[in-house]
């Protein structure tokens, strides 16, 4: 319809005059509203867009003339018919029908008036929302859908504020390890969201991961609505039932619920417990109303100091031990993460060799007089040697698994904040329950100026002597199939920034890194216990969100490395980091094949099988992408490519053509 403007509307322009041809319709947004808009006989008109049958989208309905000349736009789900003129269906009362919009056609084009917005009513997502920020959880991993609509608003909503940033992924699976990296990155949880059904169900690899790591992750899913949940509708899962084992804390919100409370409980058991907490929310109870009086919550009074002492007792069993031997090394867990300062406080008394498990490496730097490296199947030689030769064995944080191989001939003190970690695999000869930094303390303290230990460092200074030296000569091995990872390792080594957080896969790519790369003050993310391909770019992501929320963080560069395989899991979120300007730079180790089962499969005496890869030019792949990609196959081009990369603002891939046999 056309008329004289009404001076109470805003008027929104939804089309140009030769958008819509005569006889057709199609859906227009104005503000937030959809409608639909059709031009019948050289009359535009603008009804409700939602079918009040199922919400079907009448702006992609069409229209159909009767018979009797009558005129009908008919639904494109269920075929229910409204005249586009009135909006009301066949043979309809006066009650019925779809609302008619003011509409006015302008020499620029077709306008639809509507009433002035005001102020949303606050939802019951907007509280949880707000709870959520309250807590710290600034950035959202996942992707908006139709399951979600009334949360996602309410997250946007959050960013709008400046309370949180919103990343939209590719995959679901990509959210959940983003979340991972984050939380492993910073001690801190992020969130992810999606939708119902395999939405949801996406994010439970990268939720192992960071449960049996133990990194706090907040997940919200969607769900369908509330009064249609149990005959199995569409997208229909039991996601209290599927995520009963990874998230120790997993509810429903329901109309009746404390919402800020509900958030409150989430929040508080994944910091606690380091461990993911899961909510989901259906559909319907997205968009209700909060309560007049609905209070947000946040963590004031709801935590207390974590420093736990250790018994009097316990202090004088550990020194008592450590005056009866000369040869002490220390091992070091990611348990000891946040503590290290005071551990090695410790090992410069005792002139003790410090030695980390895998998921520990670069606590600290390889530079260190007392420091040992890696031990396990990812380490060095030097670790291994040290812990042949001593006598006693001091533990913190550190969970004893089958990779790092902690002999148990040897008498070991055991030290965590975690009760059910102390002589979980194996009994210990002393457990210790205390907070790490704080038991370290203790010891430090209580201990004589001179002990009586064994100076180690000349021993340990001989023993990198010797381990470089063998790093050097296998850097000559060329068998004209690609780069050796001895060489690929050197130039890291000595380009990566020492600030650099670096997220490293799994594979023999991982293997070579562990062994190879000599840590400065890198800060290593990697899937420990679960050892999942494709972790290190998503959590990459996820690492350089949290440089952005975190003063602590900010400023530090942000490396992965993969291997062929583990890249190919996660490729389409490259156009993720891209979309943000994620300054990334990826360095991928290309061997064309699943190197480490190639291994596994030959160790084992099987035929080598459906391990080869077909791999597009990742290089190429980066550049389509918007971003930096270069190809190195020569060693001697190895650190240009890399620096290159390292100066590239954005996102950066390196493809280095590798040899599956040189690691």
């Amino acid at each position: 319809m056309t008329g004289k403007k009404q001076p109470d509307l805003d008027w929104h322009k939804v089309a140009e005059l030769d958008d819509l041809p005569e006889g057709r319709c199609k859906t227009v947004t104005a503000g937030t509203k959809s409608f639909a808009l059709t031009h019948i006989q050289g009359q535009y008109t603008a009804m409700d867009n939602r079918c009040p049958h199922q919400g079907g989208p009448l702006g992609e309905g069409s229209i159909e003339q009767g018979a009797n000349g009558e005129c009908w736009l008919r639904c494109p789900w269920h075929g229910w018919d409204f005249d586009p003129i009135t909006g009301k269906p066949p043979g309809g009362h006066e009650d019925s029908g779809q609302e008619i919009f003011p509409l006015e056609v302008r020499e620029n084009g077709v306008y639809i008036g509507l009433k002035k917005e005001v102020t949303k009513p606050r939802t019951i997502s907007d509280v949880m929302a707000e709870t959520m920020t309250n807590w710290g959880v600034k950035s959202v991993f996942g992707m908006v859908g139709h399951s979600n609509l009334g949360l996602a608003d309410a997250l946007r909503n959050q960013e709008v504020k400046g309370n949180l940033s919103f990343f939209g992924v590719r995959h679901e699976g990509a959210a959940a390890f983003a979340c991972s990296g984050y939380a492993k990155a910073s001690g801190k949880p992020a969130a992810c969201l999606t939708i119902a059904g395999p939405g949801a169900t996406n994010l439970l690899t990268g939720l192992w991961d960071a449960k049996v790591d133990r990194a706090p992750v907040l997940a919200l899913t969607g769900q369908i609505d509330a009064q249609v949940l149990g005959p199995g509708a569409f997208q229909e899962i039991d996601l209290s039932s599927a995520f009963e084992s990874v998230a120790d804390f997993s509810q429903t919100v329901l109309d009746s619920s404390k919402h800020g409370e509900l958030m409150n409980l989430a929040c508080k058991n994944a910091i606690v417990n380091r461990t993911p907490a899961h909510l989901i929310f259906p559909d319907d109870v997205q968009t209700i109303g909060a309560r007049e009086n609905a209070s947000v919550g946040g963590p004031k009074g709801r935590l207390g100091d974590t420093a736990i002492t250790p018994s009097k007792d316990s202090i004088s069993q550990v020194l008592e031990m450590l005056k009866k031997h000369k040869r002490p090394i220390i091992i070091v867990g990611y348990g000891a993460k946040y503590s290290m300062d005071q551990v090695v406080h410790l090992a410069e008394k005792l002139k003790a060799p410090v030695l980390t498990t895998f998921k520990a490496k670069g606590q600290l730097p390889d530079s260190h007089p007392l420091a040992a490296g890696v031990l396990g199947r990812s380490g060095t030689p030097v670790a291994s040697w040290f812990m042949n030769e001593c006598d006693l064995i001091l533990v913190f944080g550190a969970s004893f698994s089958n990779h790092t191989g902690i002999t148990n001939k040897r008498p070991i003190i055991q030290v965590d904040f975690d009760q059910m970690a102390l002589g979980k695999f194996h009994p210990v000869t002393l457990p210790v329950w205390g907070e790490i930094s704080t038991t370290a303390s203790l010891i430090e303290q209580q201990l004589k100026i001179n002990i009586g230990t064994v100076d180690q460092r000349k021993e340990l200074a001989e023993r990198w002597q010797i381990w470089r030296e063998e790093k050097t000569s296998r850097m000559k091995d060329d068998s004209g199939k690609g780069i050796n990872s001895a060489s690929i390792f050197d130039s890291l080594s000595r380009l990566v920034p020492g600030n650099a957080i670096i997220a490293v896969d799994v594979g023999n790519n991982t293997y070579s890194f562990g062994r190879y790369f000599e840590c400065a003050n890198q800060n290593v993310l990697m899937s420990g216990y679960l050892g999942s391909i494709g972790f290190s770019f998503p959590a990459a992501m996820g690492a350089w969100a949290a440089t952005q929320d975190l003063q602590e963080l900010k400023a530090r560069p942000i490396v992965s490395v993969s291997g062929d395989g583990g890249f190919g899991q996660y490729l389409a979120d490259f156009t993720t980091a891209v979309k943000y300007k994620m300054n990334i730079t990826h360095i991928l180790l290309n061997n064309g094949q699943l190197g480490k089962i190639t291994k596994e499969q030959r160790a084992a005496e099987w035929a080598v099988w459906q391990t080869s890869l077909h791999n597009p030019s990742f290089s190429s792949y980066a550049k389509l992408c918007g971003a930096h990609g270069e190809k190195v196959t020569d060693k001697n081009k190895l650190d240009d490519a890399v620096i290159k990369a390292l100066n590239y603002d954005g996102p950066a891939l390196v493809e280095i053509i590798s040899d599956a046999n040189l690691i």
